[in-house]
């Protein structure tokens, strides 16, 4: 979606305002907009940038060649100052194929939150990380998180954090307990029906309580109620929707794009055991969600479990050969046969009914 233009207003000293004023000659102008200043380097850069929204297109152009131009000493001290939002938020764009001066902006505390959620969608892991770990951004910005979730970059620890910044409690490994959860008050459970009852002009109440027909897939495609509900949902709802909703909202949430509200549906508190099952023999969900239910020990205590984690192709494979291990002779043999699973897989099971003398 193309952003909207904007009215930036801009503080000067009297020097860099002479040469930014609109009513001041083009000459003076388009000599300030090669950059040829006696500023210094925070003021250069908001003088380039106000000169590259002057009416003249050649002072323009020659204003945004000169700033994204800048030497790296000056550019660095630019990304770093407390400059102003506007100027960074090009800078972001401008330089999106740098992660070193990406990462400069994403620790500014200048840069707007529109930027930095433009920065958590980009191919850089550390750049990723800046972002994931600015606890009072991830909790007043659902864009950010919304970014975050949808970059493969954003990997499980950083899910895990966030969800916790987020007051979800997040999946904990074998080793030992994900820390407490640090409670949300930006997003209370009251703001959060209340948004999703004006969207479905019904109650909450309504929304999640439980259907006694499950939803058909053919509905679900072609945009039933509650799919189409979900698809106006800001992240933060989705989470809370994924947390307190019905068996219905669940099974949509869970297969997102955004890992986050994925793994944060996976997790309810009210999810069941067949629901689990489900997830787990879907080819249609994220591997981080295949992943958390492979690591609920409760779960895993089901032999359908087992065998449907040992068989899908989303499970991590040291995983998946893991529950191999736990399977009766007669799904074994059907593994060994089978073509819808990875060969390491099929092999593993032929070496174990091998082993047992059953083959």
């Amino acid at each position: 979606m193309e952003r909207q233009p904007q009215k930036i207003r801009f503080e000067l000293s009297p020097q860099a305002e002479k040469y930014a004023r609109r009513d001041a000659p083009r000459e003076v102008r388009l000599m300030a907009a090669r950059g040829a200043l006696p500023l210094q380097a925070l003021e250069l850069a908001t003088v380039l940038f106000a000169l590259m929204h002057d009416d003249d297109a050649e002072v323009k152009s020659t204003a945004r060649d000169s700033l994204e131009g800048l030497p790296d000493a000056v550019i660095d001290v630019v990304l770093t100052a407390p400059a102003r939002p506007a100027p960074l938020d090009h800078l972001a764009r401008a330089f999106a194929a740098s992660e070193p001066r990406l990462e400069r902006i994403g620790l500014n505390p200048a840069t707007a939150d529109r930027t930095i959620a433009f920065l958590a969608a980009q191919p850089f892991r550390s750049v990723v990380d800046i972002v994931a770990n600015n606890q009072q951004r991830l909790m007043r910005s659902p864009a950010i998180v919304d970014a975050l979730g949808a970059n493969p970059l954003t990997g499980r620890s950083v899910i895990e954090r966030i969800l916790t910044f987020l007051g979800v409690p997040a999946p904990s490994d074998d080793e030992g307990d994900a820390p407490p959860p640090t409670p949300v008050e930006e997003v209370s459970e009251e703001e959060a029906r209340a948004a999703l009852e004006v969207v479905l002009g019904t109650s909450f109440a309504a929304l999640v309580e439980e259907r006694t027909e499950p939803v058909a897939e053919q509905e679900l495609e072609q945009g039933g109620s509650l799919y189409s509900l979900i698809q106006n949902l800001s992240v933060f709802q989705k989470i809370k929707l994924g947390r307190a909703g019905n068996k219905e909202a669940r099974s949509l949430l869970v297969r997102d794009r955004n890992k986050i509200v994925a793994i944060s549906a996976v997790t309810s508190p009210k999810i069941t055991e067949q629901e689990l099952l489900t997830i787990a023999q879907s080819r249609n969900v994220s591997d981080e969600v295949i992943r958390v239910v492979s690591r609920n020990k409760e779960a895993t205590r089901n032999y359908q479990i087992k065998l449907a984690l040992a068989t899908n192709p989303k499970t991590q494979q040291a995983i998946a050969m893991k529950f191999v291990n736990y399977l009766q002779d007669k799904d074994l043999s059907k593994l060994v046969k089978s073509k819808d699973v990875p060969t390491v897989i099929a092999t593993h099971a032929r070496r174990i009914l091998m082993r047992k003398g059953k083959l």
